[in-house]
């Protein structure tokens, strides 16, 4: 509305200007005089400037006729081309100041000025290469997407732009949330050009999401070779297709399969975790418990976790808690100042019942990185040494305040996950879970107002387990957010559970 009334006072203004020029020319003195084969003829100003007018207009005309003489003499001699040679000349210009004028529309976000131009591009060239692409991203821009779908199914019949054909239609069902169609597509456009590197990000992401793992890394391998990915990172990333390439196998009970799967990811990416433990699984079916264990002091070497101690566990489980000391020494003298270890420590004292040595070995841990987890150690250390029911109450309620600890987490949406996948349930993100610890406002606690695997060792403790919280207790709870209420019991440290 504001630029037609623009062009409305821009078009008065012209038409009051030229009416004030042919004003002042009338009312001028003189004019111009040419003499011409001994005639003289005298021109007033406005005379001058009509005649100078008529001149240019005859000069153009007369270019404009030699011209066409001269493409017609050359038709006459031979040339068959040249006169439709001459009238494609003004077509094409025609043509191709409207694809300008398209592009710039389509630029400006003008998405039905664009589609129109486009149509106009296309009557004067011809040339559906150029224009089809024009029009179909006007169409997209303008919200017709059927136009837009009929212009894409036009580009994929032409070989020339077949690839942006498919490409265009693939967006679309992406949009429209048909994975299934979306990954055929996919698939088709890698084939056309394998080197796009959108289209290899796209047909990686489909194919995680679909689980065909052996896809993914055929598609991983094709951006390596292309050298869109650095060399560490495909290592990374081949190593968690790897290994969620052996779990689903476990589905299928192929067991030497998810063996060799297995452990072909722990040696393309050993700090993977997941990698680590269902390869040490792998050892231990194998009957190598030695293999099992140098895999794991690997692992903890570069990032101590409760799966690795799990697994740890798992290589002998019949010994009692005092021979798992001695041997899990293997891993705790490796990074024995990490809050897991030192944890780790106190859960194996605390199932040999030596309450004074786990003290020891958590330390100062529940003041400087105070974590549900260690609240709920140093509390049952408190009951093993027979303190008094209210300093238990009081650690068991500083539990339900402290951070859960480190969990997995996607770096890219933050999303917490109670367990490593190679995708994230929430924005979909591949090979994005890290495990850390989230701030205190994202953690979300389960509910119950029962801490059952604080119970460790003693006929005194299990009989209390089995009373029913105290009303003060209840009280204490029913004061706290759902959301920050105490884990269940099957959420107790892995070590305990062992044990």
């Amino acid at each position: 509305m504001l630029w037609s009334l623009i062009k409305i006072v821009l078009f008065v203004a012209a038409v009051a200007l030229l009416a004030l020029g042919a004003g002042f020319l009338l009312e001028s003195q003189g004019g111009v005089q040419v003499t011409m084969m001994g005639s003289e003829y005298t021109f007033s100003p406005i005379q001058s400037v009509i005649a100078v007018i008529v001149l240019v207009v005859a000069v153009w005309i007369l270019l404009k006729l030699l011209s066409l003489t001269l493409a017609t003499w050359k038709f006459l001699n031979g040339d068959e081309t040249a006169l439709s040679r001459y009238f494609d000349r003004n077509r094409e210009r025609k043509g191709f100041e409207a694809l300008s004028e398209g592009m710039m529309a389509l630029a400006s976000g003008e998405g039905r000025l664009a589609m129109t131009k486009a149509a106009k591009a296309d009557k004067y060239l011809n040339k559906p290469a150029l224009t089809n692409l024009l029009t179909a991203q006007a169409a997209e821009m303008a919200g017709d997407r059927h136009k837009a779908e009929e212009t894409y199914k036009k580009l994929v019949s032409d070989d020339a732009t077949r690839f942006v054909g498919v490409r265009g239609i693939l967006k679309q069902k992406l949009a429209d949330g048909d994975t299934d169609t979306a990954l055929k597509l996919a698939e088709r456009a890698f084939a056309l050009k394998p080197k796009h590197e959108e289209t290899q990000d796209v047909l990686l992401r489909l194919q995680a999401q679909k689980e065909d793992w052996s896809g993914a890394r055929q598609t991983l391998s094709a951006k390596l070779k292309h050298g869109h990915l650095p060399r560490d990172v495909h290592k990374r990333r081949d190593a968690v297709l790897a290994l969620s390439e052996a779990k689903d196998i476990v589905s299928d009970d192929s067991s030497i399969d998810t063996q060799e799967k297995a452990i072909e990811a722990n040696k393309l990416s050993p700090d993977l975790i997941p990698a680590a433990v269902m390869a040490a699984q792998s050892y231990i079916q194998k009957n190598k418990p030695r293999l099992a264990t140098r895999l794991l002091k690997k692992a903890w070497e570069t990032h101590p976790h409760p799966d690795l101690a799990a697994a740890f566990a798992a290589i002998e489980p019949d010994e009692t808690p005092a021979q798992r000391i001695i041997r899990f020494v293997a891993l705790t003298r490796t990074n024995p100042t990490d809050p897991e270890t030192r944890m780790l420590l106190a859960e194996l004292h605390i199932a040999n019942e030596d309450f004074p040595e786990a003290r020891r070995a958590l330390g100062d841990l529940v003041e400087t990185d105070p974590t549900a987890r260690s609240v709920t150690l140093m509390a049952a250390i408190e009951r093993g040494e027979g303190a008094e029911d209210a300093i238990v109450r009081g650690w068991l309620a500083r539990a339900l305040t402290v951070s859960r600890g480190p969990q997995w987490i996607c770096d890219n949406c933050q999303h917490i996950h109670a367990e490593w996948a190679p995708i994230c349930e929430n924005c979909e993100s591949f090979d994005t879970l890290s495990w850390k610890k989230p701030p205190l406002s994202e953690v979300a606690m389960p509910g119950g107002v029962q801490m059952l695997p604080l119970i460790v060792g003693t006929p005194k403790a299990e009989e209390k387990a089995e009373e029913p919280p105290s009303e003060e207790g209840i009280e204490d709870a029913e004061l706290l957010p759902a959301d920050e209420m105490p884990a269940p019991e099957d959420e107790a440290p892995e070590a305990v559970k062992t044990s």
